[in-house]
């Protein structure tokens, strides 16, 4: 009777099932987007302070881009030491300095009288802060912390430059127009030094820190040890990626769109719509609005690296940046018109779109040195940059305008777009017949 009722009992309670808490690489996926967007304050500045500059101290444009051909280039020559540092001394740090460093080069500029002081503050101590801060930052962080979704979360992070320059441009442009460009480098300054301790209290290097693995990862992995020599390891995975093709195809590629974007577009679109009668503010709130869409498009750009052939998507880009660049002189006008909006709209989505599927190409192509890859072909896009802020500068001084900057960047588009479809897959690993085991004939297993 006993042994019925024990068998009919029913059985315990088992632990009630719990809700999956989201994953920790996504709290550290937004405590890097914010991150970046407190960096981005300084990016949203050079476009709107040449013509004041200019005015109060009659510095010629020239001058000004050279200063701020400076600020990209250490932007970019800076990226690849510091994802080494990253790997040595952990993000926190690096970050926390990299962003002091911005504050006090954005805060030093209110004293300056001179062009020399121009250039080593805004030039020297922001490039190299802001270098520290590159994309480089953002592919370690998803390097480290996801396995799968990697290329929405580097669309994300990398949408985060356009986030901020979406939040800053209307206010320091706002700024600039009523109270001077003083107050905004201070802004720029106090916006940096506000995010010190927002990424020291809640960023975490690794996701061993806090006792969890990858997110998409099968099994933990245990944070590896601090790798010495981070100078010396970036020039030597530089010299190994450089005997490769596909290296010097990313880093041309990277280089035409620095210079399509932030040497040309971010520096001088601002300017040159003055030009033509447009109000400082009207042309800023242009730049905002293409902020607001290249958010949309890099995150579109991730979701498609993720779905497509990266090559392909990169030269689809590019193409249509460059048609895009080739019409904008016949756009600018003294008052917004309809032409103009559908540019900002399609420019905007082509921003940074090129980011996710260059970063998985590194990956691809590069494995656990993709971040230090990407931080080198991130230092070509700058140095592209450098090139054309202090080109675009020039042309305008010597012609007048900036039209013949313009043509030839839609041309170079084109040239990116060729490049990228050269890019070719790295192949597949291929099974041999020795790591196969053999099978036994059929008879074997009869007559066994």
């Amino acid at each position: 009777m006993l042994d019925r009722v024990t068998e009919t009992s029913p059985p315990p309670a088992g632990p009630r099932r719990l809700r999956p808490r989201i994953h920790r690489a996504w709290f550290v996926a937004a405590v890097t987007f914010v991150t970046i967007i407190g960096a981005a304050a300084f990016a949203s500045l050079p476009g709107l302070l040449i013509d004041p500059l200019h005015e109060e101290f009659d510095w010629s444009r020239g001058t000004i881009g050279f200063a701020v051909s400076v600020n990209l280039a250490l932007y970019g020559l800076t990226a690849p030491f510091a994802a080494a540092l990253m790997d040595r001394f952990g993000i926190r740090r690096v970050v926390a300095v990299a962003l002091t460093v911005i504050a006090v080069g954005s805060g030093l500029t209110v004293f300056m009288t001179t062009s020399w002081q121009l250039i080593l503050f805004w030039g020297v101590l922001v490039g190299l802060g802001s270098g520290s801060m590159a994309l480089a930052f953002a592919a370690t962080v998803t390097n480290r912390w996801f396995v799968k979704r990697r290329g929405l979360v580097t669309g994300i992070l990398t949408a985060a430059g356009a986030s901020g320059q979406l939040v800053f441009l209307p206010l320091l442009s706002w700024l600039v127009e009523h109270h001077g460009w003083r107050p905004a480098s201070i802004t720029v300054a106090l916006a940096a030094l506000a995010v010190v301790p927002f990424v020291w209290l809640l960023l975490r290097d690794h996701p061993a820190d806090v006792g969890t693995s990858a997110y998409g990862a099968e099994g933990f992995t245990p944070k590896p040890e601090p790798v010495p020599g981070a100078a010396r390891r970036a020039v030597t995975v530089l010299f190994k990626a450089a005997r490769t093709g596909p290296f010097w195809l990313l880093a041309g590629t990277f280089a035409i769109c620095g210079a399509s974007t932030n040497g040309l577009v971010k520096t001088h679109f601002v300017p040159a719509a003055h030009d033509h009668g447009m109000p400082i503010m009207a042309a800023a709130s242009l730049l905002a609005v293409i902020g607001v869409f290249d958010v949309v498009g890099t995150i579109a750009s991730g979701w498609f690296t993720d779905r497509f052939e990266a090559r392909r998507l990169l030269a689809v880009y590019y193409a249509l940046r460059g048609v895009s660049l080739l019409f904008l002189p016949m756009l600018l006008a003294p008052s917004v018109q309809p032409p103009m909006l559908f540019f900002i709209v399609f420019y905007g989505l082509d921003w940074v779109a090129t980011v996710p599927p260059t970063i998985a190409l590194c990956r691809e192509h590069y494995g656990e040195d993709s971040a230090i890859v990407f931080g080198w072909v991130l230092a070509s896009h700058q140095v592209g940059a450098a090139v054309v802020a202090f080109a675009g500068g020039v042309a305008r001084d010597v012609f007048g305008s900036y039209d013949v900057v313009w043509y030839a960047s839609g041309a170079l588009c084109a040239a990116a777009a060729l490049m990228a479809l050269v890019i070719r897959r790295k192949p597949l690993p291929v099974l041999t017949a020795v790591s196969l085991p053999a099978e036994k004939p059929a008879t074997d297993q009869v007559t066994g």
